[in-house]
């Protein structure tokens, strides 16, 4: 080969291998670039980092914050309450022989102040917020002199506030004040929330104003709280407080999922479990109040349930956890006109496995009224299927 070959040759053979690691090179810098980017449905925010590689930060919820914050409002309420002003008010021995305390030493009359949240549900002034917020810590409403309660608006306006209806089965309460075209947020769907979610906390916690804050969805359907008698939760790690109450819990896309109600707490401040009320659940118990004032809920007359031991399931021959035990009940309940005994074990209501009384207890008084339900029970090692007509609780 002569040497002009060579050199040609030996050119070559550089340049192509230079080429090599150029293309190389970027191959492996795209392929990192997409290792570290985020998924295209995650809800994240990305800002240009070394070399142009983008790099993942916290969710953004500034827009969601902007469009929800001010349709919360503060809600302020008192109302004159009777308390006890004699030492012997309960006394048994003094009042046998002098009788009422209070006709001897004559009533005391306090005023009983309570602060909350709320939310604008409708533009025409409908805000709902927590029964304990507007009955105070009694729970109870005076029919012969309601609460004076009072909205403040985010726009820093103070109105009076009309009740519509209370609900202390569910802790919600339904306010009207005289205003329109109010900004709302729009009802979001309760039952699709998963475990772990994000959600936004909005309310006026210890009177701090439009105070925002994020976490997410801990459990679905927690009962058993000791809240309320209607129980059915949404568990969140979203910062709430003392004046939190009544407030919005909000989901990614700006909608209304819950509204918050209570904080397990052993020093009466945040510790990382809340609770909400489902906004399907509120969302029934607005109608309701709004069209007669009051909550309608299914019944099947005085029953008392109890848990099913595993003892006693091992002697019935039923799966522990499966049905709850029907322990006493009233011979005027239409479930003992249908058929029920004390001592029958309740396994399905309209073919749903019954796994707790909490939950009987929810299926029974979301019921229809008027409607008939099956009911399917274990009596003596056998099965037995009632047909109940549920009635207004």
């Amino acid at each position: 080969m002569s040497p002009r070959r060579l050199v040609l040759a030996i050119l070559l053979l550089v340049c192509g291998f230079a080429a090599g690691l150029v293309i190389t090179g970027r191959m492996r810098a795209g392929n990192d670039a997409t290792a570290q980017a985020p998924p295209a449905d995650a809800p994240q925010v990305t800002t240009p980092g070394a070399a142009g590689v983008p790099i993942v930060t916290l969710p953004d919820f500034s827009r969601v914050a902007e469009r929800t914050v001010p349709t919360v409002v503060n809600i302020s309420s008192q109302q004159v309450v009777r308390r006890q002003n004699s030492p012997f008010a309960q006394d048994p021995f003094f009042q046998y022989f002098f009788g009422d305390p209070d006709d001897v030493y004559g009533p005391r009359r306090g005023v009983e102040r309570s602060l909350g949240s709320g939310v604008v549900v409708s533009a025409d002034g409908l805000v709902l917020t927590n029964n304990h917020v507007v009955a105070g810590e009694s729970g109870r409403i005076s029919l012969r002199q309601l609460p004076a309660v009072t909205v403040a608006l985010a726009d820093k306006r103070e109105v009076e506030a009309e009740i519509v209806g209370v609900d202390p089965s569910t802790d919600l309460a339904l306010l009207r004040i005289p205003a329109t075209n109010l900004r709302t947020i729009p009802w979001g769907d309760s039952d699709k929330l998963k475990v772990a979610e994000w959600v936004l906390a909005i309310g006026n916690p210890f009177q701090l104003n439009q105070t925002v804050t994020l976490g997410i969805i801990s459990a679905l359907g927690r009962t058993n709280v000791g809240i309320s008698a209607y129980e059915d939760f949404i568990q969140t790690d979203a910062a709430i407080n003392p004046g939190n109450s009544g407030g919005a819990l909000v989901n990614a896309r700006g909608e209304l999922v819950g509204i918050n109600t209570a904080i397990f707490s052993q020093s009466g401040g945040y510790q990382g479990i809340g609770f909400a009320v489902p906004s399907n659940l509120a969302r029934r118990v607005v109608a309701d109040l709004t069209q007669y004032g009051e909550v309608r809920r299914g019944s099947i007359g005085y029953v008392e349930i109890a848990p099913l031991s595993t003892l006693m399931a091992e002697q019935l021959k039923i799966t522990a956890g499966s049905g709850v035990l029907v322990q006493a009940m009233r011979r005027d309940a239409a479930a003992y006109g249908a058929g029920m005994r004390p001592g029958d074990v309740i396994v399905a209501f309209n073919g749903a496995a019954i796994s707790d009384a909490g939950q009987l207890s929810r299926m029974i008084q979301d019921a229809r009224i008027g409607s008939t339900a099956a009911l399917t029970m274990m009596r003596d090692g056998r099965r037995v299927e009632l047909k109940i007509p549920i009635g207004a609780n």
